[in-house]
């Protein structure tokens, strides 16, 4: 199995709930780290037609069957577990007793709210982030990129339109079926694509209607469906005001830049290398990792991105009590100072503290004039 880094937040959940859930997208190793991990634990899936029949025969009876050290896999299945795990637990509070998992998140995250809010720890597993995948420069960024970060195919080797052709069937058939009206599967699965065009880019409601003859709050649902099921991610503009990060469009991005290039129908490095997506396409790759390592070290992701009226910006800004960081994110071997001017002149009017970082496809390490150039396989993430 390979080391998640999750692992840490997990324990460290499961010393002071007594129930915790992880979620995460279909296929991103959940039962697989659960059983590895928990190995003391009973392990039961809701997907077993004979051990969801047991729970509804008698619920009350199961649950004090299996009162102690349980995985309750894929437990959207079953929404009245909820209820009744409310009830044991406010009984007994002991750290440590059910664990939670499914590929249905949106469903599991309900009833989490809905039964068990206050009660329970939640961790996030989501594909593998570059750290965890121990990417070495032989590797290199372009495969990197269409092979994508889920572990079946990473450990594997399935090839990526292989995989990901059968992972786009089953999660529209399995994960939204139910969700949508079933007519509409077809335009959603072209929703998907069309919104791969435009990751890296602000998310533009109108023009995805108008492109797959939805309405707006179509839309909008469809992308909240993605959301939840940690398909996709919106990065919000920095602005000091809440309100106006609220109301300002946000960037749209790919938890895995395998699915990213699945839908863009490219397939080799060629392909790659020559998209006119290129340069949003690797932003999306590093961007993503953030997003991935934060969760693993389970923590919030912080993240923004910075653009102004006058086309000055910043790919990703990161900013607490304590500090500023900035980072400029750029398909490119070659180091130029352009490359940086943006930035750099942000920094001055905006963020006169920050650290700044230029992340790249070169191989040099070195600060230099103010700026940390960082090869891409050597970013880290490891700022909160």
């Amino acid at each position: 199995m390979i080391p998640r880094r999750l692992i840490a937040h997990i324990q460290e959940l499961l010393r002071y709930y007594p129930a915790i859930s992880v979620t995460g997208p279909r296929q991103a190793g959940k039962t697989t780290l659960l059983r590895s991990l928990l190995s003391d634990y009973t392990y039961l899936s809701f997907e077993t037609p004979d051990v969801r029949q047991d729970f509804l025969t008698d619920p009350k009876g199961f649950i004090r069957q299996y009162g102690e050290k349980v995985i309750f896999d894929e437990a959207q299945h079953v929404p009245e577990l909820f209820s009744y795990l409310q009830t044991n637990i406010d009984l007994d509070r002991r750290p440590g007793r059910f664990v939670l998992s499914g590929s249905q998140n949106f469903l599991l995250r309900k009833n989490i709210t809905q039964s068990l809010a206050g009660r329970i720890g939640i961790a996030r597993l989501l594909p593998l982030d570059l750290q965890e995948k121990g990417l070495l420069e032989d590797d290199g960024y372009l495969r990197a990129i269409i092979n994508g970060s889920y572990p079946e195919q990473f450990v594997r080797q399935i090839p990526p339109k292989l995989f990901y052709a059968n992972y786009i069937y089953s999660y529209v058939q399995r994960d939204v079926a139910g969700l949508i009206d079933p007519k509409s599967m077809a335009a959603f699965e072209r929703f998907m694509g069309l919104l791969a065009g435009q990751s890296g880019q602000l998310l533009n409601l109108s023009s995805l209607s108008t492109a797959v003859g939805i309405s707006v709050p179509t839309v909008k649902s469809w992308l909240s469906i993605l959301e939840q099921s940690y398909i996709v991610f919106q990065l919000t503009p920095y602005y000091k005001s809440m309100m106006r990060r609220l109301v300002k469009s946000p960037k749209v991005y790919f938890y895995d830049t395998g699915l990213l290039c699945h839908l863009l129908r490219i397939r080799t490095n060629e392909q790659l290398k020559n998209h006119y997506h290129f340069g949003s396409i690797f932003e999306n790759f590093i961007v993503a990792d953030a997003y991935k390592s934060t969760f693993h070290q389970g923590e919030q992701p912080g993240f923004h991105f910075y653009r102004d009226s006058n086309g000055a910006e910043v790919d990703l800004v990161y900013e607490d009590a304590a500090k500023q960081l900035l980072w400029e994110i750029k398909a490119t071997e070659t180091y130029h100072p352009r490359l940086v001017r943006k930035m750099k002149s942000v920094a001055k009017s905006i963020f006169p503290n920050a650290v700044q970082h230029l992340i790249y496809t070169g191989a040099e390490s070195v600060q230099l004039d103010g700026v940390e150039r960082i090869p891409w396989q050597e970013v880290s993430w490891e700022i909160t």
